[in-house]
């Protein structure tokens, strides 16, 4: 059973643990990011008037660092203000100078950059960093009395949207589902447990309240289709859109369009809930989770078609800038049924394109259309519209990192969790003669083989066909006359430009690598698993390679060497001392 152990702390304090990365945010039941800039600055005010503010509620892991269960938003914005991120109301920043520990991180280690601006004064800062915050602190806390916790705290007097009050403390599997799938959607998919200085780089930046996080609003699917405005992204309405879709999909039966229905799914113990989880038991959430992605992986590429057009545009006769998150659940579902019901494929999609043009002439999009029979009336219209230009499908392989969003979200996180991901631009170098590069594949394996070594539980993924560097993305831009296509800080140029210079099809390139890692000298087991995972996903036409660095059991060797990763550099093991240490990583509980 818990103990809690309440004492005040000042920022200073909460300041040093952040620096030594001892707080912690879980993603299976926190919020994202969302405070507005005023928000912020009122916490900011409340602190220097010498006001109270909420207590913090954290738990303690078994490694001395400590979960935050409650006040995250408290929390970000503190460490935030110090590192100089926004002013205050009166328009001054942190003065960094006065604080030693910040000044340190930023110029030290970097991890920061100072704002320019008038300051604080010594006297303000001071006031902030001696400020005496009420902490909690749960020790021996099992998940389940975390999820209890956050659960209660979340029901009551918080400003939650409804679908944030159904998913808080909420962990079975359709739940998880959701609340993954909308991460993979929107872009800010990590592991469930990051840093509490990670978030930023997994946090949606809105148009009009620029806090300098990694994720776009406007690049997300919902807003960049129109299907929702960026501020529904704060409010989890994507989550509840998918939510609607899983479960009628899953379930077997269209359900009806009502915060009731949801409101039940969602309650456990409830007749509804226990049937929705034995039919995504029974369905493979694995399977839905693929099929959803790869249907708005075809609609997107339907709106792409010949002149690129937001969804909104396509499917409304007047326009409007009006959210559509009903009439896209119905359009989704049909599409399901078709390509995965049906077992179709799109055979023209410009004609896909112009069928579904003033979609709302042909549908019901009235209050009435929230019933399961108008739904479902809605959807076989939709069929009826599109069937004709489609045709019969062998099955494929859509399991996997192969999605758009799949490989989206690999580009993202290798930013955030180095150790696991790498990528490369490709086989041939940047130079005239355009000659292979002997010394990519061997690179490529030593880090096949470092990134096996990470660790129980753990495994990776090389991307080849995305560069990283501005300079290789303008040259590759003039050498092979592609245009790149920006994912976070990072550039896929692809691999079909390479196959075309070397004058093979993108089949023949994809075997240069399978060759290349069954001849190498990996460890056979590593070397197995990943060709039965090696992939080739078409994404928007540039081709990229996915090798996947499945988890392993026992330490992996490459040509008798271990190598390790540090951070994003892949190195060799030579001493004793440090071998053992790394065979520990796959023995420990």
């Amino acid at each position: 059973m818990a103990e809690l152990d309440s004492q005040p702390k000042s920022i200073q304090s909460i300041y040093s643990w952040y620096s030594d990365n001892k707080l912690w945010v879980n993603r299976r039941y926190q919020r994202k990011l969302v405070w507005t800039l005023e928000e912020k600055q009122k916490l900011i005010e409340s602190v220097l008037k010498g006001y109270p503010i909420p207590a913090i509620l954290l738990a303690e892991r078994e490694t001395g660092d400590y979960e935050v269960i409650d006040g995250l938003q408290r929390l970000h914005t503190l460490v935030s203000f110090i590192e100089t991120a926004f002013p205050t109301l009166d328009d001054e920043f942190f003065d960094v100078d006065q604080f030693v520990t910040a000044k340190t991180r930023s110029i030290e280690e970097m991890a920061f950059s100072v704002s320019e601006g008038e300051k604080l004064s010594a006297r303000e800062v001071g006031k902030i960093l001696d400020y005496s915050m009420a902490v909690s602190v749960m020790r021996g806390a099992s998940d389940a009395e975390i999820d209890d916790v956050f659960s209660r705290i979340n029901t009551y007097g918080h400003r939650l949207s409804d679908q944030e009050r159904r998913q808080a403390g909420v962990g079975d599997d359709f739940s998880t589902l959701v609340r993954e799938l909308a991460c993979e959607v929107r872009g800010d998919t990590s592991s469930d447990i990051l840093s509490l200085s990670k978030m930023p780089s997994i946090s949606i930046d809105l148009p009009l309240t620029k806090h300098g996080y990694e994720v776009q609003a406007e690049d997300v699917f919902w807003v960049a289709q129109g299907v929702l405005r960026s501020t529904d992204l704060r409010d989890s309405m994507d989550e509840q859109c998918i939510a609607d879709i899983t479960a009628s999909i899953v379930g077997g039966s269209i359900i009806e369009r009502s915060k009731s229905i949801l409101d039940r799914i969602y309650q456990p113990g409830e007749d509804e809930n226990q049937r929705i989880i034995r039919c995504l038991d029974s369905y493979g959430i694995e399977r839905f989770a693929a099929e959803f992605k790869f249907c708005l992986q075809e609609i997107e590429a339907v709106c792409g078609n010949q002149t690129s057009r937001k969804l909104r545009t396509i499917l409304f006769s007047k326009t409007n800038t009006n959210p559509f998150p009903a009439v896209f659940a119905v359009l989704c579902i049909a599409f399901h049924e078709m390509l995965f019901g049906e077992s179709k494929k799109i055979a023209d999609y410009g004609a896909v394109k112009n069928a579904i043009t003033n979609l709302d002439k042909r549908i019901e999009t009235g209050k009435a259309s929230t019933s399961p029979t108008e739904r479902r009336r809605n959807i076989d219209t939709i069929k009826g519209l599109i069937r004709p230009h489609m045709i019969d499908s062998e099955p494929r392989d859509i399991y996997g990192d192969h999605t758009s969003i799949d490989i989206d979200n690999i580009i993202r996180r290798s930013e955030v969790e180095a150790p696991h991901y790498e990528l490369k631009q490709g086989l041939l170098r940047l130079d005239l003669d355009r000659g292979i590069d002997s010394n990519v594949t061997d690179k490529v394996m030593k880090t096949i083989c470092a990134i096996a070594n990470n660790g129980k539980g753990r495994s990776g993924t090389i991307l080849i066909g995305v560069a990283d560097k501005e300079a290789d993305v303008n040259r590759i831009r003039s050498l092979d006359q592609v245009e790149p296509r920006r994912v976070g800080q990072r550039f896929v140029v692809g691999i079909r430009r390479e196959a075309a210079v070397l004058g093979e099809s993108p089949e023949r390139y994809f075997g240069r690598w399978k060759e290349a890692i069954r001849n190498s000298g990996l460890t056979q087991i590593l070397k197995d698993s990943v060709l039965g995972s090696l992939a080739y996903a078409d994404y928007y036409g540039l081709g990229v390679i996915v090798i996947r660095v499945p988890e392993q059991h026992d330490i992996s060797l490459l040509d008798g060497r271990m190598y390790v990763r540090e951070g994003d550099d892949t190195v060799e093991v030579t001493d004793l001392a440090r071998s053992l240490a790394i065979g520990r990583r796959f023995h420990t509980s």
